[in-house]
């Protein structure tokens, strides 16, 4: 947690109310997953941070004031920024300077009238650019599987959604760069640069095993064809030394005669 102090008054920004995930048997994987895949594709870009079921504080002074949004992207931090985040544990809007660039809420049965009313509203406010909304079901939430807003003057947008033969659901979000598809209850993150779904961190890690188990395959048959041919060339040298010996000896019997 975090203070802040001035000669009149002491405010604490807890970490956590210490209340679990609401509908966290349900949630959590879903969190866990698409916070981990975002957090993987932007971690070697400069400025940017990926977090979710994070305090963010919009009222210097108010601690009862805040949201945690399940998800949030925000890129371009000045490194005081990034300090502040990193320093209380907590998003302290009036030392970050910016509200996320991308925030994303999954639907579930106790959090869909927030997501929808208050939340949308307060993010509007704030000032998020982009604001979306994932239904693991397909709509028995929200009411359908993907929505994604973009705020233009001060009010969401609905981004055009695609609607694929296979049930698939996209759109594209520009503050990411990165286009979302609903599929099959699971959300996945296409990045039209390279080319790719983006990893999980379980799959980047389950990928990093096969490759180093593919490349110590590689090396141990390495090793064997080097040792055949080692062992081939010995062979041979063994075989003409025989043959030496062998010509040698026949030289010395006819010598003989």
């Amino acid at each position: 947690m975090t203070t802040n102090t001035s000669a009149e008054t002491e405010v604490i920004y807890p970490e956590t109310d210490g209340m679990p995930l609401p509908d966290g048997e349900f949630q959590a994987p879903l969190y866990i997953r698409i916070v981990g895949t975002l957090r993987t594709f932007f971690r070697d870009i400069s400025g940017a941070r990926v977090n979710g079921d994070t305090f963010i504080y919009f009222a210097q002074g108010d601690a009862r004031r805040f949201v945690s949004p399940d998800c949030y992207v925000v890129l371009g931090l000045s490194d005081s920024a990034a300090e502040s985040i990193e320093r209380n544990n907590v998003y302290l809007l009036w030392e970050v300077g910016e509200s996320p660039d991308f925030i994303l809420e999954i639907g579930s049965p106790s959090t869909t009238g927030e997501d929808l009313g208050r939340k949308r509203d307060l993010y509007a406010e704030l000032g998020v650019s982009e604001y979306w909304r994932y239904d693991a079901t397909g709509g028995n939430f929200y009411g359908e599987a993907l929505v994604g807003e973009r705020l233009v003057d001060g009010e969401y947008r609905r981004f055009e959604l695609r609607y694929e033969n296979d049930g698939a659901v996209s759109a594209y979000s520009e503050a990411l760069n990165l286009g979302l598809y609903w599929m099959d209850g699971e959300l996945r993150f296409w990045d039209p640069v390279e080319e790719r779904w983006l990893l999980s961190q379980e799959e980047e890690q389950d990928g990093r095993l096969a490759a180093e188990a593919r490349a110590g395959v590689a090396e141990a048959r390495a090793g064997v064809a080097e040792a055949r041919v080692g062992e081939e060339r010995a062979a041979r040298l063994e075989a003409e030394a025989r043959a030496d010996a062998l010509e040698a000896e026949l030289r010395r019997l006819r010598g003989q005669h």
